[in-house]
């Protein structure tokens, strides 16, 4: 069994080898446990959270779970399927709250490595976020490279529904780990699969 860490899979007991080691200074030869080299070159996998939206907008419940991204440390990239959606989250995330705004930029604008918030219409990543938000059925680009990727859908969107089905076969058969949360009546997320 694999356990996932930060920087990918920390190989298993099976997959390691012993390495002759000798001491500075000493006759001795010690046996050090490394990887194996097919263990290191295993691809990172990011995990991939499904948020199904059933009870609030995507209005409602991005900036919190940007809020909770930021508050761990990560800087996160919006990629939007439009360019209408990008302004209209780009204006909605200065105004979400009266006491609050999230600090963030778009693809429009300069200084984008600066953003601790970046959304866009491409697939650029120019923030260096671990933590991607595909939103309005957006086409995912290769996730290997981040710790986390969340696709947002609209419950009521038969589209965003049917777009929802054909990522999820996909992250699922490139064997990322996937999990699926939908909204509870009260807004909260429940963990369905």
């Amino acid at each position: 069994m694999e356990c996932r860490t930060r920087h990918g899979y920390a190989p298993n007991v099976a997959s390691m080898r012993s390495v002759p080691v000798r001491i500075a200074g000493s006759r001795r030869t010690n046996f050090v446990q490394t990887p194996s080299k097919d263990a290191l070159r295993r691809p990172i996998m990011a995990e991939i959270l499904f948020y199904h939206l059933t009870e609030s907008t995507l209005e409602d419940a991005l900036p919190g779970l940007l809020e909770r991204s930021l508050g761990r440390g990560w800087r996160a990239v919006v990629q939007t399927g439009s360019e209408e959606r990008r302004d209209a989250l780009d204006a909605h995330l200065w105004s979400f709250r009266d006491d609050s705004f999230l600090a963030h930029g778009t693809d429009r604008e300069p200084h984008a490595a600066d953003q601790p918030v970046f959304i866009t219409t491409t697939d650029a990543n120019p923030n260096s976020a671990q933590v991607r938000f595909l939103v309005d059925a957006a086409s995912p680009p290769d996730l290997a490279g981040y710790d986390r990727a969340v696709f947002m859908f609209d419950g009521h969107d038969a589209a965003q529904l049917e777009a929802a089905r054909a990522h999820w076969k996909t992250m699922k058969g490139a064997g990322h780990a996937v999990t699926y949360w939908q909204q509870t009546p009260d807004r909260r997320w429940e963990r369905k699969a």
